[in-house]
């Protein structure tokens, strides 16, 4: 790793690009400290700490680097670019016409982003009217009306427009995928807080026996996760193909081996995503409307959806709540079940095997190769569900025992190994490709 990054820094190319990502990011931490107009910056900050709809929060927190916390001009950072994405890809699977325009190549791809761009817009609109409207009435605007309201709105919407137009640079003219890019640096931005306030919790204060062993134990945690994250994202089933040979005059077509590779963690973090979301929107709907304080059984259920009442083992009242962490568990294995199918197509990959002359040694091309395909994809999803849920869940269950709460969580774990291993593959393979036409031009 640390060899590719000095061969980059070599050439002049890459050194440029390298600045250019670096001079962006720069410019992204520096707006998230711009404060929005009219807004009580503090009142987001008592109601992540005081209310059990906090937590539905945290994760927004963490993916806009605390931005959403300061209540700055990039509050929203580009998760309506990235909620737009993932609509757009579930709908180019159920919508004919975007499949169509998807599979028209370079033009199809221009439009389905422009698309998304517009979707990225309105849905800014939408989560930025509802903060404005919902938390406006509860303190956060300094004086509610129609103009403060126009305000935050604007203001929210174009600071999560010129992130994505950010992103979009980096990618173009930088290192990596701009949005990753621009979400892990935020992720990124809360780890340096998170080890502070977990030493001051664990360490600060104590013996040098139980400090010392409550630093080595954080620690060995922490890159147990990591090394947990880098396996599950490096791992993959290869499928073995065989292409047969073809004889056309005096020459010979074909007859190489290769292989599909079925990546362990196909969806990434969708599934968490999508079951985090799933689990939080009645919290933040009981939020809104003001009735999240309540009692009843409501209030239980509301209880035993936030993760903060997971794996508290203090009481039995307390720990009951955990019934909110198999279904947790449930769902993540359902989305990733569900994501990948959508996304990956066991006979569409049989029927383009056997146009190409390859098959699956020991397999009949056609129907048996994509039923086959299917049966090891089953069992691939499960191992990458189970590796999901595995990293997810550490950081939930010393967060309930000990209260460790940190922003760096499974899912940001996952999404900062996942970038910074694809951004040293492109610099790699931008490094190799250099060097080869200096060996040619000489």
């Amino acid at each position: 790793m640390f060899e590719t990054v000095r061969k980059a820094f070599q050439i002049k190319d890459i050194r440029k690009k390298i600045g250019f990502t670096f001079l962006m990011l720069i410019v992204i931490r520096l707006g998230s400290q711009l404060p929005t107009p009219g807004v009580n910056p503090e009142f987001i900050t008592n109601f992540l700490e005081t209310t059990n709809a906090g937590e539905a929060f945290n994760l927004l927190n963490a993916f806009t680097g605390g931005s959403f916390e300061n209540m700055s001009v990039f509050a929203l950072s580009i998760t309506p670019y990235i909620t737009s994405s993932i609509i757009m890809q579930l709908l180019t699977i159920a919508i004919p016409k975007l499949e169509e325009m998807h599979n028209e190549g370079e033009e199809g791809r221009k439009k389905i982003v422009a698309i998304t761009r517009y979707l990225t817009v309105g849905l800014s609109l939408a989560e930025s009217a509802a903060m404005a409207i919902g938390f406006g009435q509860q303190g956060l605007l300094k004086t509610f009306n129609f103009v403060s309201c126009a305000i935050v709105v604007l203001t929210l919407t174009a600071g999560s427009a010129f992130l994505m137009w950010i992103g979009e640079r980096i990618t173009e003219n930088g290192i990596g995928n701009g949005i990753s890019v621009v979400l892990t640096i935020n992720i990124i931005s809360r780890i340096p807080g998170d080890l502070t306030s977990l030493f001051t919790q664990f360490v600060s204060g104590k013996s040098i026996a139980s400090g010392s062993m409550a630093a080595v134990i954080i620690i060995a945690i922490i890159l147990a996760v990591i090394l947990l994250t880098v396996i599950l994202n490096s791992g993959e089933r290869r499928i073995p193909v065989q292409y047969s040979q073809k004889v056309v005059g005096r020459k010979t077509y074909g007859g190489q081996s290769s292989h599909i590779p079925l990546k362990v963690n196909t969806a990434g973090v969708i599934p968490i995503i999508f079951a985090s979301s799933l689990m939080q929107f009645p919290v933040l709907i009981a939020q809104f409307l003001g009735k999240n304080n309540g009692t009843g059984i409501g209030n239980e259920i509301l209880k035993g959806l936030s993760q903060s009442n997971w794996c508290n083992l203090s009481s039995w009242s307390n720990f009951k709540y955990t019934w909110g962490l198999l279904v947790y568990i449930v769902l993540t294995v359902f989305f990733a079940y569900f994501y990948t199918s959508i996304t990956f197509n066991p006979v569409e990959v049989a029927n383009n095997m056997k146009k190409s002359g390859g098959f699956v040694p020991g397999i009949r091309p056609g129907k048996p190769t994509s039923e086959y395909l299917a049966k090891i994809l089953k069992y691939t999803i499960f191992i990458g569900a189970v590796g999901l849920v595995v990293i997810q869940v550490i950081p939930i269950f010393f967060n309930g025992w000990k209260g460790a709460s940190v922003s760096f969580g499974g899912t940001s774990l996952i999404i900062i190994v996942s970038v910074v291993l694809e951004t040293l593959k492109q610099i790699e393979a931008l490094t190799v490709v250099r060097t080869y036409k200096g060996f040619l031009s000489a």
